[in-house]
């Protein structure tokens, strides 16, 4: 849970700062520092992935994981959602503060709660107490909502609560499992989650090439199955 309460002290706060003087900040200093956070992620996301113990497992995962996602739809889905709700709020007939204030609410609740390092950082900080995760995506997010809070309002600051209640509740049910994920489970989830932050860093914060990382969400789950599975066939 330390994680998801740095995250939300970095919502309020960037938001609080966008607030206040978010229109005096230049453009091109928002776009150098999320490029700067768009390396830093992926080579984050390198060192993760040297973690594997056989990275065949983790390519494994990834494919398998693309094909489930692919087949449900995941990445379509999410886009999906946040387009409605956002067209939903951004089509209001009010046109004051409050109408205002819901899709600032909404659109900052989206970007913050939907996305591969949300899950993984929480997953990552219920079972292991491990929070970077979290801490690298609080500083991203932090940042986002100084440019948010700065056009949108007061209502960015609100995002705080689902954050709280979305990644707290990932990180206790995670924490549930504890006892079931081994460390050579934990360390190919954390390799393949590392191939994850990459495409995050690649396709969403550096604009490389458009990658559906989405659909790969449920390699983080396949992961430790097939370790599990291989630990079978060993005995």
């Amino acid at each position: 849970m330390t994680g998801t309460f740095i995250n939300v002290a970095a919502i309020l706060l960037g938001g609080t700062i966008g607030l206040l003087f978010g229109a005096r900040i230049p453009e091109r200093f928002k776009n150098t520092v999320i490029a700067g956070m768009g390396i830093f992620t992926a080579a984050l996301g390198m060192s993760m992935f040297l973690e594997s113990a056989n990275q065949l497992i983790v390519l494994g995962a990834l494919l398998i994981g693309a094909l489930i996602g692919e087949w449900a739809g995941i990445e379509d889905w999410l886009q999906k959602l946040g387009q409605t709700l956002e067209k939903r709020f951004s089509q209001d007939s009010e046109t004051g503060a409050s109408s205002k204030f819901v899709r600032g609410f909404m659109v900052s609740s989206l970007l913050f709660c939907i996305g591969p390092i949300a899950i993984l950082g929480s997953i990552q900080d219920g079972l292991s107490g491990d929070y970077n995760l979290l801490a690298v995506k609080s500083t991203l997010d932090g940042f986002a909502s100084v440019a948010f809070a700065s056009t949108l309002g007061v209502g960015v600051l609100f995002s705080a609560l689902p954050i709280f209640v979305y990644q707290g509740g990932v990180s206790l049910l995670a924490n549930q499992l504890n006892a079931i994920v081994t460390d050579p489970m934990m360390a190919e989830m954390t390799a393949t989650g590392g191939i994850l932050l990459i495409g995050v860093g690649v396709s969403n914060l550096l604009d490389i090439k458009k990658i559906r990382v989405g659909n790969f969400l449920p390699a983080l789950a396949v992961a430790p199955l097939i370790v599990w599975a291989l630990s079978l066939l060993e005995r």
